[in-house]
């Protein structure tokens, strides 16, 4: 009698990444010992939740079968009183499953861009420092098709445009790192699963908290969504979110050829040859120089793109335009000049 079809679910989703990990770097498993290269160490970021945990057992189940090692951080953000001790716990039954190494990390999150946006800040610089310590291959990430579905609404808030809508990535960060195996799975699953396994589950009060956005939008939003418009809402947002990443990653690319194309001998953008582009491509063109002008793309949002864009399309002899990071842009005879200062 196999697993439970939960757990089946779970192990089929972690051991398709770990086999997708183990082909990009030219690892393929079952070769005889005596050939096999050092074993990749991949780690789970885990906070004891359900998605963490049921993801940390899948982990534990297939990667020992791939020859492939797991290990596991848990990161205390610090925000609750008893913080340290759970993240202790989280550390034991990393250990319990046979991660080594199994650590606890903990931040100091800042004010920038609100609580939720300063946590997640912390915590990535935290798992980006955990894996090059441990020279990990990959980090594994629990996010969900729910937590999908999330993201997309929260884009679709700000306004942002496709790429907004375009959700989280199976696969990002430098060289691939992070990794996301449920983004084709609903939350019940890998709650499920933990309930089957046996494994204790610790659900975060902050998730629950209706002075965060994303918990308003968990509890409230999405059920007014789904009695309005019926079940299969999640299901629809995260299929927006890879239809609208596909597009997104067309027409980055086509601006990324494009700009090639508009830069004089200089490296100045000319504003006649923008203006001929499709707005969609040109607002890429003119993202892409003000971040590397030194505009954070976090603080970088569409109405700033906008600003600039009018230096193109609506010419009337108008002034600079001050964007983050004291970046400014400002037309200069027939080009654009975008820079620090």
């Amino acid at each position: 009698m196999g697993p439970h079809p939960a757990v089946a679910a779970i192990r089929l989703a972690v051991r398709r990444v770990l086999t997708d990990i183990l082909d990009d770097h030219g690892l393929p498993p079952g070769r005889p010992a005596h050939e096999q290269p050092p074993s990749p160490l991949v780690l789970v970021a885990c906070s004891g939740g359900a998605d963490s945990m049921a993801l940390a057992s899948a982990l534990a189940f297939e990667a020992p079968r791939l020859g492939i090692r797991a290990g596991g951080v848990t990161v205390d953000h610090g925000l609750q009183a008893g913080s340290d001790l759970r993240a202790a716990e989280v550390v034991l039954r990393l250990r319990e499953l046979g991660f080594d190494p199994a650590e606890s990390v903990a931040v100091t999150v800042g004010r920038g861009g609100g609580p939720e946006a300063a946590a997640r800040d912390a915590r990535y610089a935290a798992l980006d420092a955990a894996a090059e310590r441990h020279g990990a291959t990959a980090v594994l990430l629990g996010h969900t098709r729910d937590d999908q579905a999330e993201t997309v609404l929260l884009g679709l808030a700000r306004g942002s445009g496709i790429r907004s809508l375009s959700g989280m990535a199976a696969v990002s960060g430098a060289g691939g790192r992070y990794r996301r195996p449920f983004l084709q799975l609903d939350r019940q699953t890998a709650r499920k699963a933990c309930m089957v396994q046996s494994l204790p589950v610790w659900d975060d009060p902050h998730n629950a908290d209706p002075a965060y956005t994303r918990s308003r939008l968990r509890h409230e939003g999405l059920p007014a969504l789904e009695k309005a418009l019926g079940k299969g809402v999640v299901e629809a947002l995260a299929r927006t979110a890879q239809l609208s990443r596909d597009d997104a990653d067309a027409l980055d690319a086509w601006a990324g050829r494009a700009e090639a194309g508009v830069r004089d001998a200089d490296g100045r953008l000319e504003c006649a040859g923008l203006y001929a582009l499709p707005p969609a491509v040109r607002r890429r063109v003119l993202r892409r120089a003000a971040i590397e002008a030194g505009a954070p793309a976090g603080s970088l949002f569409a109405r700033h793109i906008e600003e600039v864009d009018r230096l193109i399309t609506g010419w009337r002899g108008q002034g600079a335009i001050n964007l983050p990071g004291r970046v400014v842009a400002r037309r200069q005879g027939g080009r654009l000049v975008i820079r620090q200062g």
